[in-house]
């Protein structure tokens, strides 16, 4: 389907958002975190509105591009005209943190085999590597309540989110929120690379090291700072900078 170019059409804020997520998806298809046309990552733009854009629900996420992301409403209304529809679970999710959660401008939802084998297990995600420390001190838990399509459920996963950075969606996956699409895509990297190191050394079969809950305090508290040369980008944005360059070499096409 041949989707016309907004550039220009839209606002700069606005195109610029929409190269970002659209990176968001292809870099998410290229990590093997896709699942077909499921799951989702929306990005809230920078208006009094919350309205935020989401992926056309029927293309695979290596097709998405910044002109075919759709722009809806809290309400779930489409705020321009678009051929595509718009998953119910997504807006049932993002919807719901998007209205209360005003430094979450981008929210991401995955069903990787990693996350969602975690997400199975009672304990849930155990301090067992460097990169899992950095996500047990800002994570909550959400029991399953079927697909996410019921407006009953918004409180409880508000809840169950509170002001943390990740969420387990038990038997069901992961959640990261960022202030930047940068930062949550770099904390759903921390998210399931800790849950595939633990699915990995479970199936060693040997006793497991946990790491020291003093380190694991630690190792919280570090979040995606200034580099300490005086250089103006953060941690999060040199990691996304250089990402975009990897993504024009494959394919730029997502900047269209």
């Amino acid at each position: 389907m041949e989707i016309g170019s907004l550039k220009g059409k839209v606002s700069d804020k606005e195109w610029q958002l929409r190269c970002d997520l659209a990176a968001c998806y292809r870099l998410v298809a290229l990590h093997g975190w896709s699942d077909l046309i499921y799951t989702h990552m929306t990005a809230r733009l920078p208006d009094a509105d919350h309205r935020f854009l989401i992926n056309p629900y029927g293309l695979l996420f290596e097709e998405i591009t910044a002109s075919s992301l759709v722009k809806i409403d809290l309400d779930g209304n489409k705020c321009d005209e678009s051929p595509f529809p718009v998953n119910a679970a997504g807006f049932t999710i993002h919807s719901a943190i998007h209205s209360i959660r005003e430094d979450a401008l981008c929210v991401m939802h995955t069903h990787t085999r990693a996350g969602s084998a975690v997400s199975i297990q009672e304990a849930g995600l155990l301090p067992l590597s460097q990169q899992s420390t950095i996500v047990v001190g800002s994570l909550g838990y959400h029991d399953y309540e079927g697909i996410a399509t019921r407006a009953d459920e918004i409180p409880r996963l508000q809840a169950s989110l509170g002001n943390n950075r990740f969420l387990v969606l038990r038997n069901h996956g992961l959640l990261t929120v960022g202030s930047s699409i940068a930062e949550a895509f770099r904390a759903m990297y921390f998210f399931e690379t800790s849950c595939q190191i633990q699915i990995a050394a479970q199936a060693g079969g040997g006793a497991l090291r946990m790491v020291d809950p003093e380190v694991v305090n630690r190792n919280a508290n570090v979040r995606s700072g200034t580099i300490r040369d005086g250089g103006a980008q953060t941690v999060a944005e040199l990691m996304w900078s250089a990402l975009l360059r990897k993504l024009d070499r494959i394919d730029p096409s997502y900047a269209s």
